[in-house]
């Protein structure tokens, strides 16, 4: 996944990195992981996938709960971005 790596910001005043994805469909995601993100304590991720706009999509197209998933591993991670990747 990391050709579809667009930037990596540090957040210095949360402790913490952000990810920014973009894929060829128009669909991106934002994964992070700072003092303020399900799972940061563990030293998982969080991710919200979002669409050409950065609106989420995890509750529309990825039928989620919610908007963002955290406490995720790098496997995990790097699976939902494999599934943003594909989506139509």
């Amino acid at each position: 996944m990391k050709e579809y790596l667009i930037e990596t910001i540090k957040l210095d005043d949360l402790d913490g990195i952000q990810k920014v994805y973009k894929f060829k469909n128009g669909l991106g995601a934002s994964v992070i992981k700072h003092k303020m993100s399900y799972g940061h304590k563990a030293g998982l991720w969080e991710i919200a996938p979002w669409d050409e706009a950065q609106n989420f999509i995890g509750t529309t197209m990825l039928k989620w709960d919610d908007d963002v998933k955290g406490h995720l591993n790098d496997p995990e991670v790097d699976r939902i971005l494999r599934q943003v990747k594909e989506l139509v």
